[in-house]
């Protein structure tokens, strides 16, 4: 997951209100649970020692939510009395989860935000293809194309030189027209950043509109066989988009763990554990953050500078290291902070926990490094 949306919460130290505001339910008197579930997040805040200025702040944007129609929540970020960052959320996330801290806590926005591939849906046949864009709180139609050849577009069957002639037009019709749909469809995955591409009518046409596309994005290509004009249910695309997450977490995993391996000069190109991730941080080595969200070393306590390389298992090593001031944090939002200002990606191993088989990584964190 890219986390460059998260730098504004790192441009100022100082304590954090973090809240996870549930907004999967819409009953009739949703507006006055909303106004209480303001209410609670602010007593929530105050109680863990959060300034009256920023309770007020992020009850008043949680209030504002009462008429939202979002499907499951959104987190709102605070400090001095202003809201900083409000994130949709694309699952609902778990009551009670409040929190004023060092850091803003942004771990789960891994799961809770994260890896939601915009997906790009082409609804193909053999005269052209509609486009539309997927994702877990989003659909609308991205465009249309009609192959610039229509005819002829069905075989006959083949008995005669003239008929095998004409078999062989069609089959020309049918490529020509393919090469226009994986055109159009690139151009449309260019202009809208999707993730993922799905392909979707009967087979063959969708094979050669597969084989069309671009070398770099038939990686992000999937098929899926339907009949002529029919759509997608939301539960076929989100099913796809969670078996496309999986896939990419776990190939993540399959690369750690070869990384892990030393080489002839016993160095590794990945790590894990709390210290050897606070020693990449402080050198930028981070090239991708792995994390399970519950695991045992993710509520650790480490200390944390104002600049986000500094980190240390014991606050007298950064003042060892000059740092004039020290603050004590979580081990994963310090990590993640660390990863965010040096554009590394960050990836929840939840998703895959149980396909890995082991604790990948030890402690539940873990990373890639940019050199060894």
């Amino acid at each position: 997951m890219e986390l460059a949306f998260l730098n504004p919460l790192y441009e100022h130290p100082g304590s954090w209100a973090s809240a996870y505001v549930d907004l999967s339910q819409h009953e009739e008197d949703m507006h006055t649970r909303r106004r209480l579930t303001a209410e609670a997040v602010a007593r929530r805040l105050r109680e863990q020692g959060a300034d009256e200025a920023t309770c007020r702040a992020v009850h008043d944007a949680v209030a504002s939510l009462e008429r939202s129609t979002e499907p499951y929540g959104r987190a709102v970020f605070a400090r001095d009395g202003e809201v900083v960052l409000q994130v949709p959320l694309t699952q609902a996330p778990p009551q009670g989860l409040v929190r004023w801290d060092t850091l803003p806590h942004v771990t789960p926005l891994l799961d809770l935000a994260g890896e939601d591939p915009v997906s790009l849906v082409a609804y193909i046949d053999r005269t052209g293809a509609d486009f539309e864009l997927r994702s877990a709180v989003l659909r609308e139609e991205a465009g249309h194309v009609t192959g610039s050849r229509q005819w002829p577009m069905h075989r006959a069957k083949a008995t005669d030189w003239s008929e095998r002639h004409y078999q062989l037009k069609v089959e020309n019709t049918w490529e020509h027209n393919a090469r226009d749909i994986a055109e159009a469809l690139a151009a449309c995955q260019a202009e809208t950043g999707a993730d993922l591409l799905i392909l979707c009518g009967e087979q063959r046409e969708c094979r050669s509109v597969h084989e069309q596309l671009p070398a770099h994005l038939r990686d992000r290509a999937v098929e899926t066989a339907h009949g002529v004009g029919s759509r997608l249910l939301p539960r076929e695309v989100e099913e796809i988009r969670a078996r496309h997450v999986r896939e990419r977490i776990l190939a993540e995993v399959d690369r750690y763990r070869s990384a892990r391996t030393p080489d002839e000069e016993r160095r590794a190109a990945a790590v894990e554990g709390v210290p050897g991730l606070i020693e990449a941080a402080r050198e930028h080595r981070l090239a991708e953050l792995l994390i399970l969200p519950d695991g045992p070393d993710t509520g650790r306590e480490v200390w944390i500078g104002e600049d986000p390389a500094q980190l240390a298992e014991r606050r007298t090593e950064l003042r060892d290291l000059g740092e004039q001031h020290a603050w004590p944090a979580r081990a994963d939002d310090a990590l993640v902070r660390a990863a965010v200002v040096t554009d590394a990606p960050v990836f929840s191993l939840a998703p895959v926990l149980a396909d890995t088989g082991e604790e990948v990584p030890a402690g539940g964190m873990g990373a890639l490094l940019r050199w060894r």
